[in-house]
């Protein structure tokens, strides 16, 4: 009887103290949005010396009202400029969702219609499966999932977009359409082709005529060598393992041949229209310039994602499901759909994120190379905003992933480098192995012997120094020191010439 009636009061108790603390979270006065962005000022300016990113501009909107914008650093390590909110970064793959959003403007005036055969549009279009090119829809050109694998060096390596376009038949299928989900950009490319044939202006063009100008977008870009020369720009940064990872200012590298896919620049007082527009569901002076149905359609899961081609933060925030909608990747986050996307150019970075049922947006501009502090101030803004909880670090958290992942990297290529077979020399004398090399996709490149060390050459001014390892293989250390090496492998032929070369495992085959 004792026991009975020590556990019934005990439950009681229990249930008296649950009860009493609900109510006082209920009851606590939540943050203002002035409160929330003070916080969030200062976890941004702690996390800064961790990751070591010279600068950073960061801006939020809820509501449709712009709550931080603000800038932190320096935009060159040098110099010591200070970074501000008028400094132009790269928008890079952010600007996969601006061109789904031009799409869109013209389905809705009646150019195009997404299940419209590419084909149908370009006749030029070609890709080395017939029938996938057949049946290839211009809302495939936006998910990522058309059986093309990544060939990113193709625009790397400075060809054109017609070039890239006649290329691409030559590229091999990676998988059957929509069966699989392998991110690249040459596909953005064809989808502004689409844009240029059936409104009759550039991608560029029309971006800046239908988004840039009616949003008064005046210091943001779709073209990079339209930037004037007086404008004020960030400085891409990567760090030198060579240096004990020091950080150090690099060139840019030109993006505007697939534009498309990641060649706006902006800065934080534009961007931040950008994120209040999105908001506002498109909506200029008032009018939205897309259909209710259309908006929808630009945020509705497309194609799954892999876990293989999904960010590593997963493993962290632990999402349920990951997907790609038009231009935006997705999973969910504490029971919200989390709409969002990166952007990557060599030492510069951004992401954009919106939790739309909670009206919170977020837009990040780095620069430096892959800094993932852009991440870990995506998810604590959602968590400040959405959420009223300021008890994750993230950017501790995501800082310790990602030194995880480098230093496992580095373990491996140390690995590698340890196989080295000593006290080998080439099968041939180097002046054996000089000539022009083909490869129907990337075309040509030439090992010329020069000061007794061969050295490759490749369109757009590439170039890698071939160090001998062992046998007949070579490390390339590319004019780009930022790149770091490759391999470089050369086979016999039957005649025991240098008959083909494997750069980073693509073949290319001798033809003088």
């Amino acid at each position: 009887m004792t026991n009975r009636f020590f556990t019934s009061f005990l439950c009681c108790l229990l249930t008296s103290c649950v009860l009493v603390a609900q109510k006082k979270e209920l009851t606590k006065k939540p943050l203002s949005d002035a409160q929330l962005a003070t916080l969030f000022d200062g976890y941004i300016q702690n996390s800064l010396s961790l990751w070591k990113t010279p600068g950073l501009s960061v801006v939020v909107v809820k509501d449709g009202n712009v709550v931080l914008k603000k800038a932190y650093g320096v935009k060159n390590n040098t110099t010591k400029e200070p970074y501000t909110t008028a400094t132009l970064s790269t928008c890079a793959s952010t600007t996969k969702a601006m061109t789904a959003l031009c799409l869109g403007i013209l389905v809705d005036e009646g150019k195009v219609k997404w299940n419209d055969r590419v084909i149908d549009i370009l006749p030029e279009f070609r890709l080395s499966n017939p029938n996938t090119t057949a049946e290839i829809r211009v809302k495939d050109l936006l998910t990522h999932n058309a059986g093309l694998g990544n060939a990113d060096l193709l625009w790397v390596l400075g060809y054109s977009s017609s070039e890239i376009l006649q290329r691409m038949q030559y590229i091999p299928m990676a998988y059957s359409l929509r069966s699989s989900f392998i991110y690249q950009n040459v596909m953005y490319l064809v989808a502004g082709e689409v844009i240029k044939k059936v409104s009759g202006k550039t991608w560029s063009e029309f971006i800046t005529e239908k988004i840039f100008t009616p949003l008064k977008m005046t210091n943001t870009y779709a073209d990079y060598s339209k930037i004037p020369a007086t404008a004020s720009k960030t400085s891409p940064h990567y760090k030198d393992k060579a240096l004990a990872d020091s950080i150090r200012a690099i060139g840019y590298l030109d993006g505007d041949v697939v534009g498309p896919a990641g060649g706006v620049w902006s800065c934080g007082d534009d961007i931040s229209k950008w994120l209040q527009f999105l908001q506002d569901s498109t909506k200029i002076e008032g009018k939205a310039i897309l259909k209710a149905q259309t908006f929808s359609e630009l945020f509705k899961p497309q194609s799954f994602v892999t876990a293989s081609e999904f960010y590593p933060t997963a493993r962290l925030t632990k999402p349920h499901w990951t997907t790609y909608g038009l231009g935006w990747f997705q999973q969910d986050y504490r029971g919200k759909m989390v709409q969002f996307h990166t952007g990557s150019l060599d030492g510069l970075v951004a992401i954009a994120g919106t939790i739309p049922d909670e009206r919170i947006s977020i837009y990040v501009f780095g620069n430096l190379d892959h800094s993932e502090i852009r991440h870990a101030l995506l998810f604590k803004a959602f968590d400040l905003w959405s959420f009223q909880d300021n008890t994750k670090d993230w950017s501790n958290d995501f800082f310790q992933l990602y030194k995880g992942i480098i230093d496992n990297a580095r373990k491996k290529e140390n690995e590698e480098l340890a196989k080295r077979v000593i006290n080998t020399r080439p099968s041939l004398p180097l002046t054996a192995y000089t000539g022009k090399y083909e490869n129907e996709v990337y075309g040509s490149l030439e090992v010329i012997l020069k000061n007794d060390i061969l050295v490759l050459t490749q369109p757009n001014n590439i170039s890698f120094s071939l160090e001998h390892w062992h046998y007949d293989t070579f490390l390339g250390q590319s004019n780009n020191w930022w790149w770091g090496k490759s391999g470089v492998q050369f086979s016999l032929d039957f005649e025991g010439k240098s008959g083909s070369l494997s750069l980073d495992g693509i073949p290319f085959r001798k033809v003088n």
